[in-house]
């Protein structure tokens, strides 16, 4: 069972994600403004947060910056607002997914599962080196010359699939397939926000990146030291 903070301020629509998410089997939490979905977070910290924009007391985004300051849980983040420059705040902000409204429920409960295997554990798995950072891969820690980096559930399994494929190119397609979907296969923009963010986190000079590396118009390569 995961702990889900579910935050909008629509009554009706807060009780149907309510309703669906308790139904699939999640422990639920619901709040209809950001002070009280803060106060929730902190006293219950959840294993996945739900957020709206549209807060009676403070911004949606507001809210994410506040989560991932203290807390990798992966965020979805919905709005009504259907713009890029609103979708790259967000993710930029560090939530993981934003779903545009009106949706359906069966979408959301998909975009949830997504989200939590993202979180789930590997096991027996090597640890990659290299003169930067090292990426263990089964305890799901990246370690860099300064310590520990915070990463969000999508930069790590962004950067494990990277990882995972060494030396090879992995397309935009293949990496939005993979962490968001086949309906996000030409939302190239979520893949500009977070692996900006990822580089700025393990990339000893984030404006030439020498291990996450661009492939202009095709995707992106993990290059190991030796490579």
């Amino acid at each position: 069972m995961s702990r889900i903070l579910v935050v909008d301020d629509d009554r009706q629509l807060l009780r149907a994600l309510h309703i669906t998410l308790s139904a699939s089997g999640h422990d639920v939490r619901s709040a209809g403004d950001a002070r009280t979905a803060l106060e929730l977070a902190a006293n219950h910290p959840p294993d996945l947060a739900i957020v709206d924009l549209g807060l009676p007391d403070m911004d949606g985004i507001n809210v994410v910056t506040a989560l991932r300051g203290w807390s990798g849980v992966p965020i979805i983040v919905l709005s009504a607002r259907h713009g890029e420059p609103t979708k790259i705040n967000a993710l930029d902000a560090g939530a993981d997914d934003y779903i545009t409204k009106p949706f359906g429920m069966g979408e959301l409960l998909a975009r949830v599962r997504a989200a939590l295997r993202r979180t789930t554990p590997t096991t027996d798995q090597p640890v990659v080196s290299t003169a930067a950072f090292t990426v263990d891969l089964a305890a799901r820690r990246v370690t860099t010359r300064t310590g520990e980096a915070r990463l969000t559930p999508t930069e790590w399994h962004l950067l494990e699939i990277l990882v995972r494929n060494a030396g090879r190119l992995v397309t935009h397609q293949q990496l939005l397939n993979e962490v968001w979907g086949p309906k996000f296969e030409s939302q190239t923009s979520y893949l500009r926000v977070h692996l900006g963010n990822l580089r700025r986190k393990i990339e000893p000079d984030p404006a030439k990146p020498r291990y996450l590396r661009t492939e202009p118009g095709l995707g992106y390569r993990f290059l190991p030291d030796d490579q």
